[in-house]
């Protein structure tokens, strides 16, 4: 579509039906297609034969990615007050009567509705709600969580908080957008209702309140000049430290540890045995910072760690130890350890370390070529990249052991190290 909108193709092109490419791209959830026209200057606010919008269809159909698609440029500016009110009360009206109860009101079907989970757009997921012939997404909320943030309407933080814990799932739309939303609200009055619910006696309100942490977190990443960052800093120091909730915890300690405090260390080794494995996969974060040294302490917790039952905590740990690249000998051993793991996910993360290091002893290079019998393709390649690297001559027998590429991997890294290898051992170099 976008070839087609380059080459000249007239974005109001009529489609099925004699409504436009856009109404199908809606009608079918293209959100990809649906954005692309709309950027190739589609009227998304366009009056339909029936009074509708291709905008106001879209929110109708309940999802955040294809409402956020047909939205466009300055809808706070470019839609008029009623058409604003009209989007608002519709997305609000669907997610107070709920979407099955309304395709039971629309079609008169009764029993219920179809269910299935999908992704709705990247990083999050909403469940399709099919009855009567009508299928809709149970995305209202994050739709009209998004208008409002669009139109400058702010309701009360606890309302928006009500929205999400509905949907107690971090990857669904609805939290997600609440999450976000709430991450963009920086007044006073707005961070002591977030606040408050560190103490709130459900976990799932404390995990969303670590939610929307991260998400100011990833803001801060991207507008250097929050000046809040350290009060959320701080507040993250004192919480990890009383949490009770593992899972919550966990979340915690995920944003802290993405931070700079003085007392990561201390929170590391704090909580290195923790029952819960969610919170002993994060205690690496905070032990091993970039471009700092690590203490003995942490050094020496970290390889006890590689020796943790639970798999995702040894993976982590394999994945920490890329770092630095010249590996001390009792990291190399761990990693050999590690690169033998029962465990798939744990080889393959301790293969990535061994083969991004810059150690060369005979061991680590075995290690790695054992990887060439291994049936998933990616550890494989990971074995032919680390050959590769070292300037081993196996090394074209090692991509030959991997096979053929599928689609995605045109810009692998892996995929590029045996063009490099060729580059560097090409006859006319010797």
């Amino acid at each position: 579509m976008r070839a087609c909108l380059e080459d000249g193709a007239d974005p109001d092109t009529p489609g099925p039906e004699g409504l436009s490419l856009l109404c199908a791209a809606v009608a079918g959830f293209d959100h990809e297609t649906a954005e692309a026209l709309a950027e190739g200057g589609a009227e998304t606010d366009r009056a339909l034969p029936d009074g509708t919008t291709a905008l106001l269809r879209a929110v109708d159909l309940g999802s955040p990615a294809l409402v956020d698609a047909v939205l466009g440029k300055d809808p706070r500016v470019r839609l008029t007050e009623a058409a604003q009110k009209q989007l608002l009360d519709l997305a609000r009206h669907w997610y107070e009567t709920g979407e099955a109860e309304e395709l039971r009101r629309r079609t008169g079907a009764s029993g219920p509705a179809a269910r299935r989970l999908i992704e709705d757009a990247k990083y999050t997921e909403v469940e399709e709600v099919s009855l009567g012939g009508l299928t809709v997404r149970a995305g209202h909320s994050a739709v009209l969580t998004s208008l409002e943030w669009a139109f400058g309407v702010l309701p009360p933080v606890a309302e928006l908080v009500a929205r999400a814990v509905r949907c107690p799932d971090g990857t669904n739309v609805n939290w997600s957008a609440a999450s976000y939303t709430l991450a963009h609200r920086r007044s006073p009055q707005a961070w002591s209702d977030l606040a408050a619910l560190r103490h709130h006696p459900d976990p799932v309100h404390r995990r969303f309140l670590a939610g929307v942490l991260w998400h100011r977190d990833f803001l801060a990443g991207v507008f250097e000049d929050r000046p809040d960052t350290a009060q959320d800093v701080d507040f993250l120091a004192a919480w990890v430290l009383e949490e009770p909730d593992g899972q919550v915890l966990a979340k915690v300690l995920d944003v802290y540890a993405g931070n700079d405090d003085p007392g990561q260390e201390a929170v590391g080794l704090r909580y290195a045995d923790h029952p819960d494995p969610r919170v002993r996969r994060e205690v690496p974060g905070c032990l091993s910072r970039y471009q700092t040294p690590r203490s003995e302490a942490a050094a020496t917790t970290l390889l006890a760690m590689a020796r943790d039952p639970d798999a995702g905590v040894r993976g982590v740990i394999a994945r920490t130890f890329a770092a630095p690249r010249d590996l001390a000998p009792a990291i190399r051993e761990a990693l050999l350890t590690l690169i033998r793991d029962p465990d798939p996910g744990v080889r393959a993360c301790a293969a990535e370390s061994l083969s991004g290091s810059h150690d060369r002893t005979a061991a680590v290079t075995e290690a790695l070529t054992a990887l060439l019998d291994e049936e998933d393709q990616l550890l494989r390649l990971e074995a032919a990249c680390a050959l590769a690297r070292r300037d081993d001559p196996r090394t074209e027998e090692a991509y030959e052991r991997v096979g053929r590429f599928g689609p995605g991997f045109q810009d692998d890294h892996r995929v590029d190290a045996h063009f490099h290898y060729r580059w560097r051992n090409r006859p006319d170099r010797t």
